[in-house]
């Protein structure tokens, strides 16, 4: 996996070639064994990529026996809300807000 696609405050590169399908699946499981969630929502933007990308994600937690929520195609703040109002124990969004659209 590409280092370079950890930031200080989110994961991103560009698809496929710093952030993919694998990509995604393996941070969902790494997520699993850092925050032991028993549910999480997950969702996503519109990009091309974004519906692979989070099938992927979907995958990875649910191999890892959590519950997901999906909350579908979903803006920044209607993510947070989901993760505050739905009683989960937290979430993923696949989103490259405002980068270029080769990125997720």
């Amino acid at each position: 996996m590409d280092k370079s696609i950890f930031k200080a405050y989110d994961i991103r590169g560009i698809y496929p070639a710093q952030f993919n399908e694998d990509s995604a699946y393996g941070i969902a499981q790494a997520y699993i064994k850092i925050f032991k969630p028993k549910s999480v929502v997950l969702g996503r933007d519109v990009r091309e990529s974004g519906k692979s990308l989070f099938n992927a994600a979907l995958s990875g937690f649910v191999d890892g026996g959590v519950d997901v929520v999906d909350i579908g195609v979903v803006s920044t703040d209607g993510f947070y809300f989901a993760v505050g109002e739905l009683h989960v124990d937290g979430g993923i969004t696949i989103s490259a807000s405002h980068n270029p659209r080769q990125y997720n």
